[in-house]
């Protein structure tokens, strides 16, 4: 497949190393919605580049910023003379006015505020606290944005950007449970939820009462679907892909995330694809594998 385009904003978790797994088993709608009620970086749809697509979050401040780029409101232009002139503030002035932009946005909400967080903070985290406000500390480089990483954001945005002149877009702030509940069985759907027992902030909060319900919607629809969860690491195994998903077919991959502080935190994982279809042959790959429901055994996968 072409070159996989990277999103503007960052977040953990971010799906560009298996995006190619995910596509090889996506039917594009022709007639239909591409639908993401958890749109996060929105990686996955970008890749995917359907001509109709319903991008929806819970975090209105993903919203807000991807709305401002279908409206022009942010353009790459504009974005990057923002970035110039608070990165030359930031080297100026360090991490007291990374602080200062904290502040602002959590005052004022600006979806330009939010690229800069999110392209400055603590390991490109998104998280919020319960009264809604951005809580991630500094990355510590007043350096941050030099000129080539100012070039690559801008890059990102123009792509996003072109993207939206050619296809027919919609984002909503919303409950995964209303995205999902307006699905036809001509529709493609992919899921990204917060994993359960993972890394989650106030807005895209997750338990198991929430993964209930996913499932429960899920089994529901009419459309296709694939949800993307976590399978197992070196020390933990996700034990609701057997007392809840086990009916559908699960593909395995695995997956390196850097989310740890340090290196020796930053293990690998075993990633989980959950569809309501079969999966497409070629694209398991020697190191894949496909787990039948019956058959399902977590000591066969261990890592």
């Amino acid at each position: 497949m072409a070159r996989i385009l990277v999103p503007p904003i960052k977040c953990q978790g971010i799906k560009t190393k298996i995006v190619p797994l995910i596509l090889a088993n996506v039917s594009i709608p022709q007639s239909g919605l591409w639908i993401e009620p958890f749109m996060g970086s929105g990686v996955v749809g970008m890749n995917a580049r359907p001509s109709e697509a319903l991008f929806a979050d819970l975090n209105p401040h993903i919203i807000a910023f991807y709305d401002a780029l279908k409206t022009q409101t942010i353009t790459a232009e504009s974005a990057r003379a923002f970035l110039e002139h608070e990165g030359r503030l930031l080297r100026e002035k360090g991490e007291a006015h990374y602080y200062a932009v904290r502040d602002r946005f959590n005052h004022k909400g600006n979806p330009l505020d939010f690229l800069f967080l999110s392209r400055s903070c603590f390991n490109g985290m998104i998280r919020f606290n319960k009264k809604g406000g951005f809580n991630v500390p500094f990355c510590r480089k007043p350096n941050r944005f030099a000129g080539a990483y100012i070039t690559k954001i801008v890059n990102q945005i123009a792509h996003f950007s072109e993207l939206l002149q050619f296809h027919n877009w919609t984002f909503k702030n919303q409950d995964f449970e209303e995205t999902i509940a307006c699905a036809s069985e001509t529709d493609f759907i992919y899921c990204d939820p917060p994993y359960l027992g993972r890394h989650v902030d106030y807005f895209n909060s997750w338990d198991v009462v929430d993964e209930g319900r996913l499932y429960r919607c899920l089994s529901e629809t009419k459309a296709r679907f694939i949800m993307s969860t976590w399978h197992s690491n070196r020390y933990r195994k996700n034990e609701y892909l057997v007392s809840l998903w086990s009916q559908f077919n699960i593909v395995t991959k695995e997956h390196f995330y850097h989310v740890g502080a340090k290196e020796d935190n930053r293990n690998s994982m075993l990633e989980a694809l959950i569809m309501n279809f079969p999966p497409d042959s070629e694209s398991i790959k020697q190191e894949d594998a496909v787990l039948q429901p019956s058959l399902f055994d977590y000591s066969a996968h261990s890592m």
